[in-house]
């Protein structure tokens, strides 16, 4: 009988490797300290069949929740700024603040009444301990408020009951309830009836207090409130600190929903945590097991690992041909914002707002992509309908960059944004200055120089004095090799521009000429006659406002010498700006 190891067959052959190989071994680490979280008896569960068709109700808890979670607590300034974004978000619920909390608080719920911030159909939220005086002084922030909704909790899991309250569970129930009850005396002592008025209750830890015990004191609060058509209570229940899976999560809702009675009067709400990493899903699985509303944070800031991510969430939807009836076609304009405010950087792989989510650095990527853009076109073309009427459906984009305000240019090329966006907002926002994403990386560097060297915070205007004093030279401080006089360009019978400029270089003053197939071609080519080098990598330009005397701004990327460098122009002729973002970037290479 022949040998099969050495049959002409398997000469040669590699030895096959078994999973047994890889069998993996105890990691040492200390498992017997945690305990599993508990299974809910459901097995007629309904919620895996079905699907989320319509968007949920929304609150954001960014003032609140996202608030107390910053090293450096909000400014007021730095609060209205997130409070009006939300606005134009479209979010029709907002929890502003814990007023009791102390005079910051209070004064800011004061400000966005008094100043009529806040428009007729969004309901502002407050929170609140369930104490006397802490609750009068909530309900007192409200008055003259068109909508407003008090949102009262108290802790119910079994370890707090036991090591931080040492109450019983009687005691614990009683606490909600007659926190209920002082809620509505001071309603209805302190606010008129120009404030339409709503109440929330949270089992505070939700996750971990038993469900029967839950659904006790849920019953108790709304005994007290009396829910009723025109009358609805939302019973919010926290996932204060996520224990279990998604489905069990879900699992927890569905049952909370079959067995809470007025049902038809409740809007259950979810507010996941993201301590295990999976926030976002089980939002989405508690909506299909029955929740009315999700509460959350733009970009998931919060304590420890986070609230449950607004954007992913109502971007999911999109994603899905589902309307999160929030607008989102601006994501960089809101991370910028959320990063100005939170003084918080938003990671480039964010899902749906980071810097290279829509980058592809594969060329076996970039070439799937292309060819997908390349059979839209031609689909769209073949039905005789515009390319946006198209499904979208291209390789490795789960939507459209263009419909959340991104071009197709980083698709296609290497994008390294380091994700400054806080810095790029206060330039946006205070000077009309949108710099490209390069530019940002560049003068980020800059700002950080200038902190790693002082330490502390840099104000906005600190930003601007050290961006005008790197870009901008100006007759106060007229630094560099080369500053511009005047400029005229003339245009031959085959397209070839002639400039000429007066310009006063290294102190004297000198008449340059160049000609290109344009004035800043020909302007480099003026700039060799002094013995600089230029080569153009990249041009950007927008007006900063709206009218015919707007001033514009252009961005260049420049080669000098062997240095890559930006420069900025401003000037109300476009040409001119973009003679000076080229003397910008010279200077910048000699200083």
């Amino acid at each position: 009988m022949s040998d099969r190891s050495t049959s002409p067959a398997s000469v040669g052959r590699p030895t096959p490797v078994t999973n047994a190989t890889h069998t993996q071994k105890p990691s040492g680490m200390p498992i017997h300290k945690y305990g599993r979280y508990e299974a809910v008896d459901i097995p007629d569960r309904t919620w895996p069949d079905r699907r989320i068709t319509a968007a949920p109700r929304w609150l954001s808890t960014d003032l609140r929740d996202g608030n107390q979670a910053l090293i450096d607590p909000m400014s007021p300034a730095r609060k209205r700024e997130m409070f009006d974004l939300l606005v134009r978000m479209g979010y029709k619920e907002i929890e502003v603040g814990f007023p009791s909390s102390g005079e910051t608080d209070f004064a800011f719920v004061r400000s966005i009444i008094e100043e009529g911030a806040i428009p007729e159909d969004v309901t502002i939220s407050v929170l609140t301990q369930a104490r006397e005086e802490l609750i009068e002084r909530t309900v007192e922030s409200l008055r003259g408020a068109h909508r407003a909704t008090v949102h009262l909790y108290n802790a119910t899991a079994p370890t707090f009951r036991r090591v931080v309250f040492r109450g019983t569970k009687d005691q614990v129930k009683q606490i909600a309830v007659d926190g209920t009850r002082l809620v509505m005396k001071y309603a209805e002592k302190l606010l008129g009836p120009e404030t339409a008025f709503g109440y929330q209750y949270s089992p505070e830890i939700f996750t971990d207090t038993e469900l029967d015990f839950a659904l006790e004191v849920c019953e108790g609060v709304m005994d007290v409130w009396q829910p009723e058509a025109g009358r609805e209570i939302i019973l919010n229940l926290p996932a204060t600190v996520e224990r279990s899976t998604p489905s069990t999560h879900a699992d927890r809702f569905e049952w909370m929903s079959r067995h809470l009675s007025r049902r038809e009067h409740v809007c259950l709400s979810v507010h996941p945590h993201n301590d295990r990493g999976t926030a976002v899903a089980a939002a989405e699985l508690a909506i299909m097991a029955g929740a009315d509303r999700i509460e959350g944070c733009l970009f998931g800031q919060g304590e420890r690992t986070g609230n449950v991510d607004l954007v992913t969430l109502g971007m999911n939807l999109f994603s899905q041909g589902v309307d999160p009836q929030i607008d989102f076609s601006q994501i960089d304009e809101i991370r910028r914002t959320s990063e100005y405010c939170n003084q918080m950087e938003i990671h480039p792989r964010h899902p749906y707002a980071g810097d290279l989510v829509y980058t592809a650095f594969s060329g076996s990527h970039q070439d799937a992509i292309k060819k997908g853009f390349d059979a839209r076109i031609a689909e769209a073309a073949e039905r005789g309908k515009p390319v946006d009427e198209t499904v979208w459906d291209v390789p490795y984009l789960p939507i459209d960059p263009m419909d959340v305000g991104r071009s197709y240019e980083a698709v296609i090329r290497v994008n390294s944004q380091s994700g400054k966006g806080g810095i790029a907002y206060v330039l946006k926002n205070d000077h009309k200055l949108d710099l490209p994403r390069r530019m940002q990386i560049e003068f980020s560097r800059i700002i950080q120089a200038k902190t790693d060297a002082e330490g502390g915070e840099v104000t906005p205007g600190q930003i601007w004095s050290v961006f005008q004093d790197e870009y901008l030279p100006n007759p106060d401080n007229a630094w560099g090799r080369v500053q511009l006089r005047s400029g005229q360009t003339t245009t031959d019978t085959d397209g070839k521009d002639t400039l000429t400029v007066r310009a006063v270089v290294d102190g004297e003053e000198t008449v340059l000429s160049g000609t290109g197939n344009g004035p800043i071609s020909a302007f480099f080519e003026a700039l060799a006659t002094i013995g600089v080098d230029a080569r153009l990598l990249d041009y950007q330009e927008h007006t900063m406002s709206e009218g015919a005397s707007a001033q514009a701004a252009s961005y260049i990327e420049c080669a000098i010498d062997g240095q890559v460098l930006w420069g900025i122009g401003i000037d109300a002729n476009t040409t001119r700006a973009s003679l000076k973002a080229v003397i910008s970037a010279v200077n910048r290479a000699s200083r």
